[in-house]
Formats: C-alpha cells, structure tokens, sequence
C-alpha cells in the first residue's frame, strides 16, 4: 500500500510540476507581449530619430550581413564627393559580371546610358544592382577606391560594427549591426536625394531597349497610411530579409531596422506590429 502511495505521489508532484511550467510559460509570455511586439526578424531596433532613446530592441548589437541595406552607403558615399550628378554614366559588361548573382533584379542592360541623378534614383528605390556598380566604378580610382571611401565613411560615422566589400551589399562580407544602422539611416536622412530617392513609389527611365518601369521595393512607401521619410530594403540568402526605415509613427520621429526576417513578407509584417505596438502604447498613455 505503501509503495502505491508513492507512486501517487511522485505522479502527483510530476503533475503539479507541469501545472507550474504552464503558468510561467504563459506568465512569459504575456510579460514578453508587454514589453514589446513579437518580431519575427532576427535583429530589430526601434529609437527615437531625434533623442536616440531605445523603444524596442532585439539582438541589436549582432553583427550580421546587410545586403542592400549596405546602398545607402553607396549614395552617401556618391554625395559627399561632389561628383557631378548630371554626367553620363554608361552601364558597361563589367557592371553586368560584378552582378552576376542578381540577373533576376539587374535590369540595366550593357550600353544603357544615365546621368548619375538616375542611377542613383534606381538604386536607392528599386535596389538595381547594376546602377550601383556603374557608380562605384566611374568613381576616380574606380570601385576599389570606392568601398575604401565606403569604410572611411563608416569610421568617420562611428560604425565600428560596420565592414563594406562591394558596393551593391551582394557580398554577404557587407556586415554591421542594427545599433550600428540607425547611426546609417539618421546620417542618410540628412541628405535630401537620399530621402527622396528611397522613398519614391515608382519611375520611368529611359534605358538601352526602350523605357524600363521601376517599382519602390518597400510596398510601404505607395501605402498613403504609412509617413515614410526614408527607406532601404536588402535581401541576399545569408542575410534574409531587411528593412530600414526613418518613419513618423504615434507622433514620433522613429527609425527601424529589420535583420534577417525569415519570411518573403515577414519585415513588413513586423513594421506593422511595431506600428500597431506604438499606436496602441500611445492610445494607453495617460492625458496631461
């Protein structure tokens, strides 16, 4: 009888334990619910664009590939040498074999001809990879001198997190971290062609084989609901999918970075769970 007894009452406790870890695992789980939204990009950030105030992080000081995340740098890199944006660029073969992991997105064609103002205009709204290389290489010292200037450019930022091996981020060795990206998007944001460019829906250029329609890769910015002042989108395989932004939500000046969103929608799943995070935490705060 006795070892009847305690065979109930070792059941008796495995029970109970298990009872317990179901009420911490939902005890977490609604405390992880109020901390913040659940994200399902790897790396996330959420500051204030003006003070730097932290609302929301997640692995923010993982260091990670950036894919064309690493564009915006390529643009601020462009602007700050002066060089002139109504010259004639010509797209050559060699841009072509510089992507030749991205045929599928590389719509320029060899011979096509465009000011830098265009290229830059499409590399920053559509992510064309080409466009990016042409400009690195027209570069004086050509595209070697450029993702030098690249990482000169990140240390004089303070992106110590940071490293550039090309221009177009298809090298998975473009790494940084998201800490390290909000300091790229508010020195980005201070240039008006980049928060123009990477903003604007869509274009028309005019290329070799007639005229080529592009599209914004953020489907954010042609959403009338969303105030959007910059944007940058990245993917490659070692990185997943990425998204930069410098936004106005709840009437705050925010900027938001997505790392690794396992997902083909996931990153503009969780820009609208942060969104909705805000909005509702602002909805709660009370008056005066």
């Amino acid at each position: 009888m006795r070892s009847g007894e305690r065979r109930l009452h070792s059941l008796e406790k495995i029970v109970a334990i298990g009872a317990l870890a179901a009420v911490l695992f939902v005890t977490v789980g609604f405390a992880r619910a109020d901390g913040g939204p659940r994200l399902r990009s790897a790396a996330a950030l959420v500051q204030d664009a003006e003070t730097g105030e932290t609302l929301y992080e997640k692995n923010s000081e993982t260091i990670l590939p950036i894919a064309s995340i690493t564009k915006l740098m390529t643009a601020i890199v462009v602007l700050e040498r002066g060089l002139d944006l109504d010259a004639s660029v010509a797209v050559s073969s060699d841009d072509l074999r510089a992507t030749h992991s991205s045929r599928s997105r590389g719509r320029l064609r060899a011979g096509s001809v465009l000011t830098r103002n265009e290229l830059m205009l499409l590399m920053l709204m559509s992510s064309e990879n080409r466009a990016a290389a042409a400009l690195a290489r027209t570069y004086p010292g050509g595209t070697d001198a450029f993702v030098a200037a690249m990482n000169e450019e990140a240390t004089r930022l303070g992106l110590f997190d940071t490293r550039f091996a090309d221009p177009t981020g298809l090298s998975p060795d473009n790494v940084s971290s998201a800490q390290d990206l909000a300091k790229l998007v508010r020195a980005a944001h201070g240039y008006p062609k980049i928060r123009e460019y990477s903003t604007t829906p869509s274009a028309l250029v005019r290329a070799r084989g007639g005229t080529v329609g592009y599209r914004n890769t953020n489907s954010l910015v042609r959403n009338e609901n969303w105030d959007i002042e910059l944007s940058k989108t990245g993917y490659i395989s070692q990185a997943g999918r990425c998204l930069v932004m410098h936004v106005r939500l709840a009437s705050r000046e925010l900027v938001v970075i997505l790392l690794d969103s396992w997902g083909k929608y996931t990153r503009i799943a969780d820009a609208r769970r942060i969104r909705k995070w805000l909005e509702s935490s602002a909805a709660h705060e009370p008056n005066g």
